[in-house]
């Protein structure tokens, strides 16, 4: 159905005025610290003078709130006004009424702040993120996180029309942006009549359904938007999310390659820059560290040089089409028929999950994913699976401290230290250390994340009945029978002279806004440390080996915070743990630091 796309195109472009083309932008770096308004306008003057490119300067945000405040406008605003970059405005839609007050008061705020010269450069303004996505039956399975339902989304489409009445930006088209599969659901007609336009998010990449290598990734993107098209009734719909890794595992046929990344940008990405609004995924998602798999164009040092060749091939016109600062509600208006989803009809043709970066607004590219760098204070923002794709902003005037990318990042290079975290073996919520600890009596510092604490930089799950597989980086935590969860946690140099305990989490599950877990069985879970940190190539058969038991849970219960054990923090070195499940437990958890926090983390006093 590409075809009928270009045609729909060629269409279109007689009564398109202006096209939007740019990248998308978290509110932090892949180490939880908050961009600034320098870091903005650096990135925003790197993408608009891109080598091979020209006209990229626009910029999609997932959230209104500056990283490390409550409500204060994100200051991407005084950089796009600095550099003339326009901006697709983006309301996180996940995290409830409160937080959504939040975003509204800082919608509101940067009105009255900037005035007509803000107004001027808004492109659109998005109400929540793939909110439908984690709700449906695909995103549950993977455990995606918190979402919104059709009738919440709406409502708060609503209150962004409400807030923005009688102001410079009355005027400004309102929508919502969602993967394809969302779209051509039924089931959320109510958010399709709620928008002025569609935000789409479609990743060849991850539909592992069906044939999904670099050879189909061009027509798989095409299919996508014309299901998309038929499904919403005229509404223009804007190309929000889409790229291909140039580094990560392999996802069925799907191979993450610098050499597949700029084929695709080449095929799918210059057929549309320049006709639809776009906003690429990503500029860069590995400053300061590189996440599995990764997007980005440029790599851990920003620059105006790409890693590949972004000039689009002659006849696509991609590369010289200028994006403008006016408004613009151009799309394609295709006849494509939609696919049929779900909700009294059949479910979609293709799984389509998303990078963990636009799971959690203060991702560095829409989400730096879960489980990822070291936090302070109170709540940390968390991605979502699988990944770039990505839970609610922090509110939390904390700073992050770490140094962490998402799973998949560690490196396994730096052996664990002989004498670390070890201690307790009692389980239960928060027991006092053992006296029988090998190294250390140490107190136990707080089991929660209200303080200072370090989170994995990689989760490997292993499996005894596929012992020479590998079955790679994951976001989830998972224990049975067969399987056991590597995890590695970079302890920072700031840490030394400092108590390291190891803490797992596992709260009711009404208490969690942003993840979810499934637990059958009764048992408990036995930690131990590794010889050698994993690897993201780590399989059963050439797992490092336990060096030492550090600590257990007997009765792993919902509810419970969990001292394993306390020792000196191990500073500068990066330490491997394995978990295992005792007696017939099997627990799958999505690793997540959106207070009160899940799964397995390293508290530090």
């Amino acid at each position: 159905m590409y075809t009928s796309s270009l045609f729909a195109l060629a269409a279109s472009l007689g009564s398109v005025s202006a096209v939007y083309k740019g990248f998308n932008y978290g509110s932090t770096f892949t180490n939880n610290a908050p961009k600034v308004q320098s870091d903005f306008q650096y990135e925003f003057g790197n993408a608009s003078a891109l080598v091979g490119t020209s006209g990229f300067t626009s910029a999609r945000l997932y959230t209104m709130i500056q990283a490390g405040t409550t409500n204060t406008p994100i200051e991407a605003i005084p950089a796009a006004i600095d550099t003339q970059t326009t901006l697709l405005l983006g309301l996180w839609a996940s995290a409830g009424q409160s937080d959504f007050n939040n975003e509204l008061a800082a919608l509101s705020s940067a009105i009255s702040q900037y005035g007509s010269s803000f107004a001027s450069l808004v492109a659109g303004i998005s109400v929540g993120s793939e909110d439908l996505y984690r709700i449906s039956p695909t995103g549950i399975e993977n455990m995606s996180g918190a979402g919104a339902d059709p009738d919440v989304v709406a409502n708060f489409i609503s209150q962004v029309r409400s807030a923005i009445a009688n102001t410079a930006l009355s005027s400004v088209p309102v929508g919502h942006v969602d993967t394809w599969t969302a779209w051509v659901n039924s089931s959320n007609d109510a958010v399709i009549n709620a928008c002025d336009f569609i935000g789409m998010d479609a990743y060849p990449y991850y539909q592992t359904t069906m044939a999904n290598s670099i050879d189909n990734g061009n027509a798989t993107f095409w299919d996508a938007y014309d299901a998309t098209q038929g499904a919403v009734s005229g509404k223009p719909v804007w190309i929000t999310e889409t790229g291909w890794p140039v580094s990560g595992p392999m996802e069925n046929q799907a191979q993450a390659s610098i050499t597949n990344a700029q084929r695709y940008w080449d095929e799918a990405g210059c057929a549309a820059f320049g006709k639809i609004n776009t906003w690429w995924f990503t500029l860069q998602d590995a400053a300061p560290d590189t996440p599995s798999p990764s997007f980005g164009i440029v790599g851990s040092t920003l620059s105006t040089q790409p890693i590949y060749n972004l000039t689009c091939p002659a006849g696509t016109n991609g590369a010289s089409d200028q994006s403008s600062s006016g408004s613009s509600s151009a799309s394609a208006t295709g006849t494509a028929t939609a696919v049929s989803g779900s909700g009294g009809s059949s479910a979609p043709v293709a799984t389509n999950t998303q990078p963990g970066p636009e799971s959690s607004p203060a991702s560095s590219a829409s989400a730096s994913a879960p489980g990822v760098g070291s936090g302070s204070g109170s709540s940390a923002p968390a991605g979502s699976a699988p990944a770039p794709s990505d839970p609610a902003p922090t509110s939390s005037s904390g700073s992050s401290s770490g140094s962490g990318s998402g799973p998949g990042s560690g490196s396994g290079a730096s052996a664990a230290p002989t004498t670390t975290i070890v201690g307790s073996s009692a389980g239960g919520a928060a027991p006092a250390p053992s006296s029988s600890s090998a190294t250390s009596a140490l107190p136990a510092c707080p089991t929660d994340l209200n303080g200072p604490y370090e989170y994995p930089h990689l989760i490997v799950p292993i499996d005894s009945t596929q012992p020479d597989t590998a079955l790679g980086t994951s976001y989830n935590g998972t224990v049975s029978s067969t399987v056991s969860s590597l995890f590695n946690f970079d302890i920072p140099s700031s840490d030394a002279g400092k108590t390291c305990s190891l803490t797992f989490l596992l709260p009711e599950a009404s208490q969690l806004r942003t993840s979810n877990y499934e637990i059958s069985g009764s048992g408990g879970i036995q930690l131990s440390i590794l010889t050698t940190p994993a690897a993201t190539s780590t399989t059963y058969s050439n797992s490092p080996a336990a060096q030492q038991v550090v600590g257990s849970v007997d009765n792993l219960q919902p509810g419970g915070a969990y001292h394993i054990s306390s020792d000196s923090c191990p500073a500068g070195t990066t330490v491997g743990f394995e978990m295992k499940a005792t007696g017939s437990l099997s627990l799958n958890y999505f690793q997540d630091n959106d207070l009160p926090g899940i799964g397995l983390y390293v508290t530090v006093c």
